[in-house]
């Protein structure tokens, strides 16, 4: 996904920072990995069914015949040190590129001055991160708040 919103919004400016979180925050309520979803979103955006099939065979073809040949190298060298420290300097740099990502969609949140939003993204992030409560219950929580505030800060700017 970090690769996929530099590509989209900085380097081709197919759609907006605002644009992008948008769809990616729909993408994060349908079942399935969130990036697939994605594709299948702005394929369609960009050429309807033919896009949504196109992005999503150009986005998961080439990942599934690499992994089947990692696959098969792994069952033959699994068991080898050097893979096991590779592996897991991988996953360190997976968790590295998710936090940037966070901190890039967070920037136009900051930078807008939205005090609600701000709060709610923390309180977000404690109840999950830090409390270590179910996300599905924050979400219950917090999505109807967040509705609310946004919808009310909407109705005062309209009077």
């Amino acid at each position: 996904m970090p690769w996929a919103r530099r590509v989209v919004v900085e380097q081709r400016r197919w759609m907006t920072a605002d644009q992008f979180n948008e769809a990616f925050a729909v993408c994060q309520f349908l079942p399935g990995p969130n990036i697939v979803n994605f594709s299948i979103v702005f394929g369609s955006r960009m050429r309807g069914l033919a896009g949504a099939l196109v992005a999503v065979s150009a986005l998961i073809g080439p990942p599934i015949a690499i992994v089947l040949v990692l696959g098969v190298l792994y069952s033959h060298y699994g068991e080898a040190d050097a893979v096991r420290r590779v592996l897991a300097g991988l996953a360190a740099a997976a968790a590295g590129l998710l936090v940037a990502m966070a901190a890039k969609m967070a920037g136009p949140l900051f930078r807008s001055g939205s005090r609600s939003g701000i709060a709610i993204a923390i309180v977000a992030f404690a109840g999950v991160g830090i409390l270590r409560w179910p996300l599905y219950w924050v979400l219950l929580v917090l999505v109807p708040l967040s509705v609310a505030m946004a919808w009310g800060r909407l109705r005062w700017k309209r009077v």
